[in-house]
């Protein structure tokens, strides 16, 4: 039998009847005779019942007891899980991220692991018993309770499954595998059987919201294999491994569109072209703490230049109050910004070994007069931004001309 790890998030653990379910679920894979580990969330909207309540005391909690206050989230879910095993005659115990050791660095509200001692949850396992472990957080070499920020559960559990060297991780979820595109938008939408670690971690940071990208990151980092299944429909979900474990002649050329709705664009005209202005105007930018995506720059014949830069929409009016000190410094021109574009991006391995994938995507959109402000590339993708009028239409043209709706 496998040594199995398997994280459900809060709407999995969300009410003592899911919970229940998740019993059932976790009770009958250790009765196939599987070892298992269940990393679980906090309920559904405890996380935020805590902030609330944080908000109430300090207007800015301190990061060190926010840690301690939102850890707690997950300790009563690891509590009630066991609970729910034991009345089914399923042995199990319970673990902090301080009592498995999951050693972090100290820094609160977005620790990273460091490192995992998986004495104990061994035992257990060899004693017969589920092992069940609270994800999102860890301790510091202090003692310092700690937790890994956005994803932090997903994270835990790949990082567990590194550590036990466990034949699989199953993130189970509310949906039933990974999608070539949003089946909310297109209906004919079909989901992957399986999908590189690569592909994923492309679509995760292009918009896809199945899973974070430090989890993908960590589960490539160690070749962790993958799953993502529903929780509480069977089925095979979607195996995310390596590149060399799939039949390449098999693979897509495209294996799904992404998309963003969270981008701003923010253009500096009239910029002086000489050496370095680039960086005058990033710089401060990455200080500010805003992540730039795609950058394009348009040189005149008048010896100035136009950058422009997307960011997400939230940042975009922080940006541009940045740049008005540069700007003047620099002697430039004015600064415009757009919250009202889209990020649409076609996501495949295939793409390394196929000639006219651009081409194919560029016609397509033009069929549909839809016009492209910028592109970025990569070996396995392509990015545009469009006008956000034209985000549905244009994943869905796209989805049909790459071969991916389900009646092709």
């Amino acid at each position: 039998m496998s040594l199995l790890v398997q994280k459900y998030g809060g709407t999995s653990v969300g009410t003592v009847e899911r919970i229940q379910a998740v019993a059932d679920k976790v009770a009958a894979c250790r009765g196939l005779g599987n070892d298992v580990v269940v990393v679980v969330s906090a309920m559904s909207g405890e996380t935020n019942r805590l902030i609330g309540l944080a908000s109430q005391m300090q207007a800015t909690p301190d990061p060190r007891e926010m840690d301690v206050l939102l850890s707690t989230g997950e300790q009563t879910t690891i509590a009630l899980l066991c609970m729910a095993l034991k009345a089914r005659g399923c042995e199990s115990r319970s673990y902090t991220g301080s009592q498995v050791r999951i050693l972090t660095d100290d820094s609160h509200t977005k620790a990273r692991i460091q490192s995992i001692d998986e004495h104990n949850m061994r035992s257990d396992l060899s004693n017969g018993k589920v092992v069940v472990v609270a994800g999102f957080q860890g301790v510091d070499e202090k003692g310092n309770i700690t937790t890994l920020g956005r994803g932090g559960s997903d994270t835990t559990a790949v990082a567990l499954a590194a550590a036990l060297n466990a034949d699989e991780c199953q993130i189970y979820t509310d949906v039933d595998g990974v999608y070539t595109t949003d089946p909310r938008v297109v209906s004919s939408a079909c989901r992957l059987d399986k999908i590189t670690f690569e592909e994923m971690l492309e679509m995760a940071s292009l918009g896809s919201k199945v899973l974070q990208i430090r989890a993908v990151e960590f589960a490539g980092k160690y070749n962790v294999p993958l799953r993502v299944l529903h929780s509480f429909q069977e089925g095979p979900g979607t195996l995310i491994t390596l590149d060399e474990e799939l039949n390449v002649m098999e693979q897509p050329v495209v294996s799904g569109i992404a998309f963003n709705r969270d981008e701003a664009k923010v253009t500096v005209q009239g910029i002086p072209d000489i050496p370095g202005v680039a960086s005058r105007i990033l710089t401060p930018v990455g200080e500010a703490n805003i992540e730039v995506d795609v950058i394009v720059q348009n040189v005149a014949a008048d010896n100035t230049t136009d950058l422009t830069f997307t960011v997400n929409r939230i940042d975009m009016d922080k940006a541009k109050t940045v740049l008005e000190a540069v700007v003047v410094e620099l002697g430039a021109g004015q600064i415009i910004t757009d919250d009202s574009i889209t990020k649409v991006s076609i996501v495949g391995v295939g793409m390394r070994s196929h000639a006219g994938v651009a081409a194919t995507m560029f016609k397509t959109l033009a069929e549909e007069n839809i016009n492209i402000q910028m592109i970025t590339t990569s070996e396995i993708k392509i990015s545009v931004i469009v006008d956000e009028r034209y985000l549905e239409l244009a994943v869905r043209s796209l989805h049909s001309a790459f071969g991916l709706d389900q009646s092709n």
